[in-house]
């Protein structure tokens, strides 16, 4: 891959769809409220599977290739760039934001620029599984599978959302790969939520001015719906994972009772791979009674280790910060595998206070994994919902990896659940090529 030798040049939209490269002004990138210069170093090319979006209302900031200031663009409106899975960006797009302009959808806004005829963003490859690689999809197997899948499980209402809804409509890489018979298989629990996200992507009240990216599931699957379609898949997939909590649904641990149910029954049948839940983390003593009947890891989302950064966002239901905290704790103590979903914000994720935030949470909980997502939001809105003017000092992201990783060297780092191969294997090699 091409190491850039000096600063790439910024990218605007016509506002038709067709981008274009501004010669006289060199790209930069947001942390926070803020616009910074990037170093050449962090430039990576745009990753296959990128794309480029057009910021209506806004215009890109960039340095005067002749005076050195920053000033703005003007020839047309702010691009950014959405990174594939597996990446984890440095730095968000950076731009002014007029009166007028429309909230951005959920998507990932990083910074994005050009130079000797490639699209460059500020990232780095967190992760070395391939399993949503774009090109690694096969549109033909993918419907054969929906195909054989459905005649298999002709009364299966999971089976059914998964092919029509998640596949098929919504083109989510997990739902691929189930149909293609590898890997990780979803499963979908839980039509109500005990938090409010702000970001939620399945369901937003009908007075906001963002709309949800996708439907929430409506139903509540039974344990023998969810045995019938995971046993399969444990027993012949490829560095197997079944895991409950999805985007397209509310909180698992809302129906742990039915989890803990599906999960005796699975293992009854099988030993094979790993049980994985993604939660809120909500309810420790649900987490307990299902680490007790095998459940082998869990990942917390969260876009903080603090509280007053968390609260505003979430906005639970129920249940606190702390109880997170817990959830993992009660995880560890039973020897599985915690991670954390962690939203990567620029500017407050790697400020120093949210570092030693992190650095404690890691130490209390005995972390297994931090998966180094990208934050889906438009960052104007997010952080005026959640009422954040600020940090007092920044390290940059790529820092504080370099700090965490130099502090607790068995934290391991990715962007996806880890199979039982790699848990208890060689985590550089046991994952999909």
């Amino acid at each position: 891959m091409a190491v850039l030798q000096e600063s790439p040049y910024l990218l605007y939209s016509d506002g038709k769809g067709n981008i274009f490269e501004d010669t006289s002004l060199y790209a930069v990138g947001r942390a926070g409220w803020d616009a910074f210069p990037v170093p050449v170093e962090d430039w990576i090319e745009l990753p296959e599977g990128g794309n480029l979006y057009e910021l209506p209302g806004r215009r890109a900031i960039g340095i005067d290739v002749n005076t050195g200031e920053m000033r703005l663009c003007e020839k047309g409106w702010a691009a950014a760039a959405f990174i594939p899975p597996a990446h984890t960006g440095l730095y968000l797009a950076a731009y002014e934001t007029s009166h007028d302009a429309p909230t951005l959808p959920l998507f990932c806004y990083t910074a994005a620029a050009w130079h000797n005829d490639k699209f460059y963003v500020p990232a780095v490859r967190i992760e070395q599984d391939i399993r949503q690689e774009c090109g690694g999809f096969n549109d033909v197997k993918i419907q054969t599978g929906v195909a054989d899948f459905l005649k298999a499980y002709p009364h299966n209402r999971l089976v059914k959302h998964l092919a029509e809804k998640c596949c098929l409509t919504y083109n989510c890489p997990a739902a691929r790969n189930y149909f293609m018979g590898r890997w990780e298989c979803p499963i979908p629990s839980s039509p109500a939520c005990n938090a409010n996200c702000i970001g939620c992507i399945s369901f937003q009240p009908t007075d906001e001015e963002i709309v949800s990216t996708q439907d929430r599931l409506t139903f509540k699957p039974s344990a023998e719906e969810i045995v019938e379609f995971t046993v399969p898949h444990l027993e012949s997939a490829p560095f197997p994972i079944v895991s409950f909590g999805q985007g397209c649904e509310g909180e698992p641990l809302l129906m742990w009772e039915t989890i803990r149910r599906s999960i005796i029954e699975i293992r009854k049948h099988t030993s094979k791979g790993s049980i994985n839940i993604n939660t809120n983390g909500s309810k420790p003593d649900a987490v307990k009674a299902l680490c007790e009947v095998g459940l082998n890891s869990i990942r917390v989302s969260t876009n903080s280790a603090r509280k007053h950064i968390y609260d505003p966002y979430y906005r639970p239901n129920n249940y606190q910060f702390e109880d997170i905290i817990e959830s993992l704790k009660v995880m560890r103590s039973y020897g599985g595998w915690a991670s954390i979903n962690y939203f990567v914000f620029p500017g407050m994720t790697d400020s120093v206070e949210e570092y030693e935030a992190l650095r404690k949470l890691i130490i209390d909980t005995d972390l297994s994994m931090i998966q180094w997502r990208n934050f889906n939001i438009d960052p104007d809105w997010y952080l005026g919902k959640i009422g954040y003017h600020g940090e007092t000092e920044m390290l940059g992201v790529k820092q504080m990896q370099e700090l965490i990783r130099e502090e607790f060297p068995h934290l391991k780092f990715g962007y996806f659940n880890p199979p039982m191969e790699r848990i208890k294997g060689d985590y550089e090699v046991d994952f999909a090529h």
